[in-house]
């Protein structure tokens, strides 16, 4: 695909994104695109970690967390925009994130994903048991007037919408941004072998410390849009370790490490969880996962690369490797 032809298709997706919501626009099929943007968002940053480091994190409900919280807290108690503790949440949660991957920079495997789901469970715990900030009941946000300012949208979802699109499309940007950056080739050298990537003089320690802030950060204002959406949170709904895992599923069964992989895993596994939950209530509890399950391991099998492994390979090419050419060709 040369190009020419990318950018036609990513105008045409544009478009689409634009025109969707207008063609479904019934509450639950506007609320579903919302929740499939969100985990979209969510699968890119986690693809920081899992597809170019290599590092498997059961910890970003964490992240999630703090930016849900934080400007939840700073709205009910002094009025601040979300706007603003949308970025306080961020550089909180890198703070978070630089005392979680620092001491566990010379994890790898399992080692590191059983570090950061305790991180994430020792946090939640913390929370669930915090009164300042509600404890096991949570935190409301006021109910204010319609404004762009306090991010709430009483009449309509669709602005809801249109911001966590152009939220995607920055945070897709920057992953094409990094792709082709110097830090993008240390995390996949760091990736492939950290022993080799060190003797090649990476600083792995340092790499793999950035790569868990930038996805903390990304994080951390997925979750402050959550809680200006739902106008609740508490610690079962924006820290608990199904979080973590559907994030991780998502983005396997779309494609890790590509830029549009957790957008197609988030279209179809999120669509399945919600129409699941309408369908069946709370008779359907957990069945979502066990769906999810089945087919992560059907695609696991099958295309170990994902659906957008599967796509790009009926186009021609494989996602960020270049087919070898050889004299024989």
């Amino acid at each position: 695909m040369n190009i020419k032809t990318r950018h036609i298709w990513l105008i045409l997706l544009a478009l689409f994104a634009i025109v969707l919501p207008l063609i479904l626009d019934s509450p639950f099929a506007r609320h579903v695109l919302i929740v499939i943007l969100l985990y979209s968002i969510l699968g890119e940053a986690w693809s920081i970690l899992g597809g170019y480091a290599g590092l498997l994190s059961f910890g970003q409900a964490a992240f999630f967390g703090i930016g849900a919280y934080t400007s939840t807290f700073l709205l009910i108690n002094w009025g601040v925009s979300p706007w603003i503790g949308m970025i306080v949440g961020g550089f909180l949660a890198v703070l978070a994130a630089i005392c979680l991957a620092y001491p566990c920079s010379k994890l790898q495997g399992h080692y590191f994903a059983i570090a950061t789901l305790a991180f994430a469970e020792g946090l939640r715990i913390i929370f669930l048991n915090w009164n300042a900030v509600g404890g096991a009941r949570g935190l409301d946000p006021p109910i204010l007037p319609t404004s762009l300012w306090y991010l709430e949208f009483h009449e309509s979802k669709l602005p809801y919408y249109y911001l966590l699109v152009l939220f995607l499309a920055v945070v897709m940007l920057a992953m094409w941004k990094l792709n082709s950056s110097r830090l993008g080739y240390y995390l996949r050298a760091l990736r492939e072998s950290n022993n080799a990537a060190e003797s090649l003089g990476v600083n792995t320690k340092n790499c793999k410390v950035i790569a868990t802030c930038i996805s903390a950060f990304i994080t951390a204002i997925a979750g402050t849009f959550y809680a200006q959406y739902v106008l609740y949170i508490d610690p079962a709904s924006v820290m608990q370790l199904k979080l973590s895992i559907e994030i991780v599923l998502v983005t396997m069964f779309g494609g890790v490490g590509t830029m549009f992989g957790p957008l197609i895993g988030a279209s179809f596994l999120t669509s399945i969880s919600e129409i699941f939950r309408v369908v069946l209530g709370g008779a359907g509890r957990g069945m979502d996962l066990m769906i999810y399950g089945l087919l992560i391991m059907l695609i696991s099998t099958l295309k170990p690369d994902g659906v957008w492994g599967l796509v790009t390979e009926r186009l021609g090419r494989r996602p960020g490797k270049e087919k070898a050419k050889t004299s024989g060709e």
